[in-house]
């Protein structure tokens, strides 16, 4: 294509049948269009001159969607109907793709245009985009981590674990990926467990065959199979099927017999097996040390609904016992271990604290090397349990008391 100017030209062109839309439907007036294409043509003429900066494209698309925005209004308030908002989608698609093709090394621009899709329910062009930003980013945990979530949370487990172990394999040296790794498994476990008490099942539906059709797929190693295909799975309605004649004959294998159902019942996975094994794992990559150990250990702890959680934060600590033993880390994690999964407004909070004071008092004598550390954190955490507005005066006194002598020692400390 020729110049700057050419180019802005063929991209302006293209939104002319919107704009003749807004004029007959009287969405914009004939000053408010001219004062659009205006706007429109000053960001296309910024994006393709050269030395165009991410930004630069992030703030057309803010631009566009702001405008559909109050496209949208007006129709609402004038009660026009007919106005779809595909063509600024397919807009923005065109900006972002441009962008992509532009700056690919730019990861920001590559979450945004995840972002979006996102939001618009475009499942297929999120798994195109993403497919693209991880062969271009393959060391990026946040790619691999939107990856594994995005097919968690659409119920996909074997193409989430599939994700998550390849990209395990390329970003060996940052934690985060591993604990959402972790994280993934154990709301699974949860969504397990919920299944298996009733709660999260359609009536009539029998708890243990819900699980087995959580559990009905196979995981091939770490292989991913990715979705490069354009084409939607469904049947034209002028197309004849034909019925298959040995329909009748074929008998699909049952995928549960009453073995593998006593398998299932006694799953190791089921108990916090999977976790477990990619926190061991995760002991022998670059980046192993007490914060690595401690940020799984706080993420294991917000699932106290999960029956196996305290095996888990159990194994976590004792690891970090062995490897770390005089670590402030260390030390938190033992001090807040009583409390994990006990309800604020339960009697068993207040015997939980007490052991929890009674471990501040052991650590701080004897297990850290690093008290000012270990101060910082247990008043990081007695801060968060202040903020309950539901917390017992006398627990909240005791906290308090235990807050100002913490934070005087910190003060004498930096003086």
């Amino acid at each position: 294509m020729g110049s700057v100017a050419e180019k802005a030209r063929f991209y302006l062109e293209r939104a002319a049948p919107q704009l003749r839309e807004f004029d007959e439907k009287e969405i914009f007036n004939k000053d408010e269009i001219r004062s659009l294409v205006t706007k429109r043509s000053d960001f296309e003429h910024l994006v393709l001159s050269p030395g165009t900066k991410p930004s630069d494209f992030l703030s057309y698309v803010q631009w566009e969607r702001s405008m559909d925005r109050l496209r949208a209004k007006r129709c609402k308030r004038l009660k026009i109907r007919g106005s779809n908002p595909r063509p600024s989608e397919a807009r923005v698609f065109g900006i972002f793709e441009r962008a992509v093709m532009k700056h690919p090394g730019c990861i920001p621009l590559w979450i945004a245009y995840l972002d979006f899709a996102a939001e618009i329910k475009a499942t297929k062009r999120w798994r195109r985009v993403i497919t693209k930003a991880i062969r271009m980013h393959p060391r990026s945990a946040v790619l691999w981590t939107m990856a594994g979530r995005n097919a968690a949370v659409h119920g996909d487990m074997e193409r989430a674990r599939a994700y998550f172990l390849r990209g395990c394999r390329f970003c060996t040296g940052e934690v985060s990926l591993w604990v959402e790794y972790a994280r993934c498994e154990m709301e699974w476990l949860a969504r397990i467990e919920a299944k298996k008490s009733g709660k999260g099942v359609r009536r009539g539906v029998n708890p243990l065959e819900a699980i087995k059709a959580t559990e009905g797929t196979e995981i091939e190693g770490d292989h991913i199979a990715l979705d490069d295909s354009d084409e939607d799975d469904v049947v034209d309605g002028d197309e004849l099927i034909l019925p298959d004649p040995d329909a009748g004959e074929k008998k699909k294998k049952p995928v549960f017999d009453a073995e593998a159902t006593r398998k299932l019942e006694q799953s190791p996975a089921l108990s916090g097996a999977i976790p477990m094994a990619i926190f061991d794992i995760a002991k022998k990559q670059p980046f192993y040390a007490a914060a690595a150990c401690e940020a799984f250990f706080d993420m294991f702890a917000t699932f106290g609904h999960v029956s196996c959680q305290s095996k888990i934060t159990q194994h976590v600590l004792s690891a970090m016992e062995e490897s770390f033993p005089m670590s402030a880390c260390t030390a938190s994690c033992f001090i807040r271990q009583p409390l994990i999964g006990v309800d604020i407004n339960t009697p068993e909070f207040p015997k939980a604290l007490r052991e929890s004071l009674a471990r501040l008092r052991k650590a701080y004598a004897e297990q850290t090397e690093d008290k000012k550390a270990l101060a910082g954190k247990i008043v990081d955490w007695a801060s968060k349990i202040l903020e309950i507005e539901s917390l017992d005066p006398a627990i909240r006194m005791v906290l308090e008391a235990t807050k100002k002598g913490l934070e005087a020692e910190l003060g004498q400390e930096k003086a």
